[in-house]
């Protein structure tokens, strides 16, 4: 068994993660399906470039079909789409006594529980800006909340461990007895974020702008409303303030959050979301089905309706699929189911 930390999925939130563990002394491999990515990072090395530092750090990376060995840590870092995909190939280097880390956004530690075990599981919530810019690029635009927790509420020696070796990337990284809370509030957050990457506008632009605040709030509302069901209390991080969107909150409270969302993000080379560039830079689908529309179906099964979550999913398929393009109105057709 190999005592190293396999990061499967070299991009935006694995390869920047690879890179700072690698350069503190971190035994570290990493896997990602772009060939030229991996033979990159590998040798000259992996560039990390942006405001927060600038630096090339050399991190062994390999394809999937050249992955052997068996690990005790993984840290899963792939789109959300590709989890299924990700898990079937790298189950069989899993430890029996091993775990897989979701270093994801979405709810991916539900389908990583079903297909590992909930034994080999251990959750993650992310909210440091990266962009992939190329083979061997990654932009690390700024820095933000990093939680890891086990999805039992557990704290082991191996959720101890994995927050030790965290603070090699991010120093104020939380221990927290309650990952399905950080994890849920960023799903109300990111559903406003899928709803930003709209129109070609920035984050801050958005959240900054009173007349698109109807629908962003609307979001967040139907987001905290379906973890309220499922009995979670969403947590605060960044900006984000899950209160102001619960059920008897006041408008007042809820622009008060988008103002702080704006502020937070007008201070990152980060500009846009990494949903915008899926639609604009590299033209391909989104995780907006595993993301959003996996919240829709939850409150379906609670029976809270989603009319804005449900259209967002819609309008995104849209540009998917070229039958709308990025753009203010493209945005307002989602204003149009605000209740």
């Amino acid at each position: 068994m190999n005592d190293d930390i396999l990061i499967w999925g070299a991009g935006a939130i694995g390869g920047t993660i690879g890179a700072y563990l690698a350069r503190a002394g971190a035994p570290v491999q990493m896997v990602d399906i772009v060939a030229e990515h991996a033979a990159a990072c590998s040798g000259p090395g992996l560039a990390i470039e942006g405001p927060v530092e600038e630096f090339t750090q050399v991190v062994p990376c390999v394809t999937p079909a050249e992955v052997s060995g068996t690990w005790r840590r993984i840290v899963l870092a792939v789109k959300a789409q590709a989890t299924e995909t990700a898990m079937e190939a790298l189950l069989p280097h899993l430890a029996p006594d091993g775990y897989v880390l979701s270093a994801q956004n979405g709810l991916n530690e539900r389908v990583i529980a079903e297909m590992a075990g909930p034994e080999r599981t251990m959750g993650a919530f992310v909210n440091f800006g990266a962009d992939w810019l190329g083979p061997g690029r990654i932009l690390f635009g700024n820095r933000g909340a990093v939680v890891v927790g086990e999805i039992d509420g557990s704290v082991r020696d191996r959720t101890r461990e994995m927050h030790a070796v965290l603070k090699s990337f991010e120093p104020e990284a939380v221990l927290t007895d309650d990952i399905w809370g950080y994890l849920w509030g960023k799903m109300g957050y990111g559903a406003m974020l899928f709803a930003t990457a709209l129109t070609n506008d920035s984050m801050a632009a958005n959240f900054a702008d009173p007349a698109r605040a109807p629908a962003l709030i609307g979001l967040a509302r139907e987001v905290m409303a379906t973890a309220r069901a499922e009995g979670v209390s969403p947590r605060p991080f960044n900006g984000f303030e899950p209160q102001a969107f619960m059920p008897g909150a006041t408008d007042d409270a809820a622009r008060t959050c988008l103002a702080a969302l704006a502020d937070f993000n007008s201070k990152t080379a980060k500009t846009h979301t990494g949903i915008w560039r899926d639609l604009a830079v590299r033209k391909r689908r989104t995780e907006v089905d595993p993301q959003v529309g996996a919240v829709a179906e939850v409150a379906r099964g609670h029976g809270i309706a989603t009319p804005l979550l449900d259209r967002v999913v819609e309008l995104i398929h849209d540009i998917e699929d070229g039958r709308r393009p990025l753009s203010g109105d493209t945005f307002d057709a989602l204003l149009e189911r605000v209740p």
